[in-house]
């Protein structure tokens, strides 16, 4: 059905718990906040996760998303791409921005 299956991990939680799953997963969802509700900071230090997820995947020879949520703008979108994400949510940035197509075009742009 095209459908793909994905894991979500929270802040607290190691990155090494889906490892096991990794074969049978298209997508992991590294949260950079704690789950719940919208508007809060940006973990930055949640980074070192999506590295070292990156990196099993490629060692594993797995193509897998990794998706980020949490805390997303245009001044720090740049910092999980870098780390190795390439799906990115962005709740508040956008529903909050005073034109909604502008930040997604600023976004897409970074």
């Amino acid at each position: 059905s095209g459908k793909v299956a994905a894991l979500a991990v929270k802040p607290g939680t190691p990155i090494e718990t889906v490892y096991p799953y990794l074969p049978k997963l298209g997508m992991v969802l590294v949260m950079t906040v704690e789950p719940g509700f919208g508007g809060q900071s940006f973990m930055a230090d949640m980074m070192p996760k999506i590295v070292k997820l990156r990196e099993e995947c490629k060692r594993r020879n797995i193509e897998m998303d990794i998706q980020v949520d949490g805390g997303i703008y245009l001044t720090n979108v740049e910092s999980p791409i870098a780390a190795g994400a390439n799906v990115i949510v962005a709740g508040s940035s956008v529903f909050n921005a005073e034109d909604m197509r502008i930040a997604i075009k600023e976004l897409r742009e970074n």
